[in-house]
């Protein structure tokens, strides 16, 4: 009797694990080969999204390498024809140049028509400056225009005795339009709010220097703000952090109280931020969640499983095959309110929005890689 005792409680407990445990599903991506290929030098922030491709490609049963190429453009060029001549099965490119983009990985495809590419804040454009499209090629940008929009809704907080009068916040613009395509998208955001009369713009500025921008932002800034009286500029828009670094330390130089807002992030800005002047908000993504986000992309059209990237909400139809990682706004108050903060722990103090991965794109196999 005990031996069938003992039996019965093992078969049950055999029952029981076959239960919890589901089949493996497929992966159709094992053993494939990726690259992470950025124009840009390393930084903290690409760092961040290094490591997280790198580790979400793992997860998925592929063998991931990261090249950074210095602000290259050649070497941009170099290092995607080299990658697929040695046979890596997709690649994830970054920053490539709008006046070459598009004919460059066209030709690229057209030799490697095995090869995926999906392509991250590289706008796809022929030599008249016509929108274009490459086919099976997804790309990847930030939400720009919402970047921007929610910097100026930080500024108009600010002021909500003008809001209430009808009257517009004067506000001075870092930008530079027609010099990449992320600053362009976010002029989209930024002009509306210029059309409804609920800003002015006073002027735009930029460096001149753009191999050392934040020391020559800094010059023009001074130069500039120095042109007004105190109460006429309201408040300064930056369209890129590190212009914005410039304009604070001119700010600080003329002591003024001026509060400023800027588009991306990295560790120097929380730095400045957490001095409690004027720069009161940084709007960003989470890098983190944008490698993996890009590896899933990738991944996905290595698998041919277009609908299921089409099927995430991040997903648009018009004008190509595109997607928009959701932006977030951080503020000076956030980053004060926690201890020793970087972008490597930002989500201590950001809002739940930050750490939100609701904008992914999965199907089957590939949460079940995920989990294991």
């Amino acid at each position: 009797m005990r031996k069938i005792i003992t039996l019965f409680i093992i078969a049950a407990l055999i029952t029981v694990c076959l239960a919890g445990c589901s089949p493996r599903v497929n992966n159709p991506v094992e053993g494939k080969k990726v690259a992470y290929i950025m124009y840009m030098s390393s930084s903290p922030i690409f760092e961040l999204w290094s490591e997280s491709f790198k580790r979400t490609a793992e997860d998925l049963g592929m063998e991931a390498d990261t090249f950074f190429c210095e602000d290259s453009d050649e070497e941009w060029k170099n290092r995607i024809l080299e990658c697929a001549k040695d046979g890596y099965d997709g690649l994830l490119v970054s920053h490539g140049g709008v006046d070459y983009a598009w004919e460059f990985l066209s030709g690229v495809l057209k030799d490697h028509p095995d090869l995926k590419i999906a392509a991250f804040d590289t706008s796809f454009r022929d030599e008249n400056g016509e929108t274009k499209t490459i086919d099976g090629v997804v790309q990847l940008f930030q939400q720009d225009s919402g970047l921007a929009a929610a910097l100026v809704e930080e500024i108009l907080a600010m002021y909500p005795e003008k809001a209430a009068n009808n009257e517009p916040v004067n506000i001075l613009q870092v930008q530079e339009e027609n010099y990449i395509i992320a600053f362009d998208r976010r002029q989209a955001g930024y002009q509306p709010y210029e059309a409804s009369g609920k800003i002015r713009t006073l002027e735009q500025m930029a460096p001149e220097d753009h191999l050392n921008p934040e020391a020559s932002m800094r010059e023009a800034a001074e130069k500039i703000i120095g042109k007004y009286n105190d109460g006429e500029i309201d408040a300064i828009w930056c369209c890129y952090d590190a212009y914005a670094r410039g304009v604070y330390k001119a700010l600080r130089e003329l002591d003024s109280d001026i509060p400023m807002v800027s588009v991306d992030i990295c560790d120097e800005d929380i730095r400045l931020m957490a001095e409690g002047k004027n720069w009161k908000a940084c709007a960003t993504t989470n890098w983190t969640l944008n490698g993996e986000f890009a590896c899933r992309v990738l991944a996905l059209e290595m698998a041919g499983q277009y609908d299921v990237i089409k099927a995430a909400p991040s997903y648009y139809e018009s004008p190509g095959m595109w997607m928009e990682i959701p932006s977030v706004v951080v503020t000076q108050e956030q980053i004060m309110s926690g201890q020793n903060i970087t972008v490597k722990n930002l989500s201590d103090v950001a809002d739940d929005a930050y750490t939100d991965d609701s904008f992914m794109p999965s199907c089957d196999w590939m949460e079940s890689a995920i989990r294991d």
